[in-house]
């Protein structure tokens, strides 16, 4: 790999004359980021660096800079009509990938996943290739639970969700690009290239370092074109925690301590609640790995398989050829399961099967979509099922948010005014931490994310209160006097102890 190109753009003659010559060099500085950053380094013939861009001034790119590379570096702002033309000139000897590189082919896909391997990209790529697998490869590399292409009027935005937070990537000029790399996401999920006006949904598979990564692929029409949105289901996420336990997922002792007397119950059903992207089917494979003795049977049905667990039986939901989650968990009772999981409760047909396997002798573990523990019950309602069926099988329900963390590097004393603590509800002594702001987190001030929860553990008395359909309010007294504690004060208490803010606190739970 050559560390500097020959090819001279005229706004390298601008740069001081007596380090002269000047050449772009990318031995320091991949395309990723020089495409993200709009940044292009240049080096001199005495060695010196500088970094030209539209936007010398921005703080995470000056602390991105001077973390990788410890030397000086002359920093020259440039108009983005030049910033355009080095990154032309660049573009042949660019890797997509930095040190690694994704070559895709322009094969239709196949079942077989498609390699990521630390070849360099091929000069006959098109541009649109080397943008899309530049962008695939950096969500991994920064742990993306998804990447949004959102069209606009005369281009296209990138954003990836990090921490369960929008992050600006790239901004893609002209509407014919937007509509190829669209395109290229087709070919890559095996749909229909030529239609434009209806959603689409499909995935894919790379395989990188030696694991397989799943793409769920959606694309939605939009004012502006089509755009798309890819889910991320990287495994090596979830194995980097190691053991995959309760505890690692940072469960407070009581509320671990609840879950896992409610996992081994000899039958009925265990609900994990919260929004997409809140850790249910994580917290569902934790505490079934701890309950896996290898006495019982353990089937699961999933949309897919995120996680490979150890003597358990997985089945993959496969709509396209028949195999919802009704029709699998229909025939998973017929072998005699101890303990099921359902990946989701989505429709009446699915929760009417798990509760009547609930009822006659099964442990099921499952996931719904809902606001909070209480609302769940409202849930399975609107879906026409008979109230007292629903409450005679649950257990327990938990609901559950991720909250972000402050970034260990950085994190300091955080500066805030007694009126300030009491319109959040904490106590006016309070002493709050928040992070900085480094390169260990991007600049955010966050690393990581750790669950909070609030747990609804179904006795008599609670349960004929529900089939009595007495007032939420009374229902909610019921419970927390008998300990349950809110979403919103498991946050608080992670707040008080110095691991996130008030701004995930607002962010993530809403006052009692």
């Amino acid at each position: 790999m050559n560390a500097a190109i020959e090819t001279k753009p005229d706004v390298l003659d601008r740069l001081p004359a007596h380090d002269a010559p000047w050449a772009l060099t990318f031995a320091s500085w991949p395309q990723a980021d020089a495409q993200r950053w709009r940044a292009v380094m240049a080096t001199s013939a005495t060695g010196r660096l500088a970094l030209l861009a539209d936007r010398p001034l921005e703080p995470l790119l000056r602390l991105r800079i001077e973390s990788n590379l410890k030397k000086p570096v002359l920093w020259w702002p440039c108009d983005p009509a030049d910033i355009d033309a080095l990154l032309e000139a660049g573009e042949a000897d660019y890797r997509a990938l930095g040190a690694m590189a994704a070559s895709f082919g322009d094969a239709a896909h196949t079942d077989t996943a498609q390699e990521l391997s630390a070849l360099n990209l091929a000069e006959q790529a098109s541009p649109v290739v080397r943008l899309l697998d530049a962008t695939l490869y950096d969500a991994l590399q920064d742990g993306a639970s998804d990447i949004h292409f959102e069209c606009q009027l005369r281009g296209m935005k990138i954003r990836s969700r990090i921490d369960g937070v929008m992050l600006d990537v790239k901004q893609i000029d002209g509407t014919q690009a937007a509509e190829q790399l669209v395109s290229r996401l087709k070919v890559m999920a095996e749909l229909d290239i030529g239609e434009r006006r209806l959603p689409q949904d499909g995935r894919f598979k790379l395989r990188v370092q030696g694991r397989e990564v799943d793409f769920r692929l959606s694309i939605m029409p939009s004012v502006f074109g089509e755009d798309a949105v890819i889910r991320v289901l990287d495994r090596a996420q979830i194995e980097a925690q190691g053991a995959l336990t309760l505890d690692a997922l940072g469960f407070e002792p009581e509320a671990r301590a609840q879950i896992r007397a409610l996992a081994r119950q000899p039958h009925g059903m265990l609900l994990v609640t919260g929004p997409t992207g809140s850790g249910k089917t994580t917290t569902l494979y934790a505490a079934i790995s701890e309950v896996n003795t290898g006495r019982d049977k353990i089937i699961t049905i999933e949309d897919p398989v995120e996680y490979q667990l150890p003597g358990v039986v997985q089945i993959p939901v496969n709509e396209k050829k028949g195999l919802t989650f009704a029709r699998g968990l229909r025939s998973v009772l017929r072998h005699d399961p101890d303990r099921v999981m359902v990946g989701e409760i989505r429709d009446p047909e699915t929760a009417q099967i798990a509760v009547q396997a609930a009822l006659t002798g099964h442990l099921v573990f499952s996931t719904v979509h809902a606001n909070n523990a209480f609302d769940v019950v409202g849930r399975f309602m609107h879906m026409g099922l008979d109230l007292y069926n629903v409450v005679s099988a649950l257990n327990g329900v938990l609901a559950q948010r991720l909250m972000r963390i402050n970034c260990t590097h950085c994190r300091q004393a955080l500066a805030t005014t007694p009126a300030q603590l009491r319109d959040h509800g904490l106590p006016e002594d309070a002493a709050l931490l928040h992070g900085k702001g480094c390169t260990h987190c991007r600049g955010t001030g966050y690393k990581s994310r750790r669950a909070v929860s609030e747990l609804l553990w179904l006795d008599d008395e609670l349960r004929d209160l529900i089939a009595s359909r007495a007032p939420l309010g009374r229902i909610k007294e019921m419970a927390r006097g008998r300990g349950m504690r809110s979403l919103r004060d498991a946050a608080v208490a992670l707040v008080l102890r110095g691991d996130s803010t008030l701004e995930e606190l607002e962010r993530v739970t809403l006052a009692d």
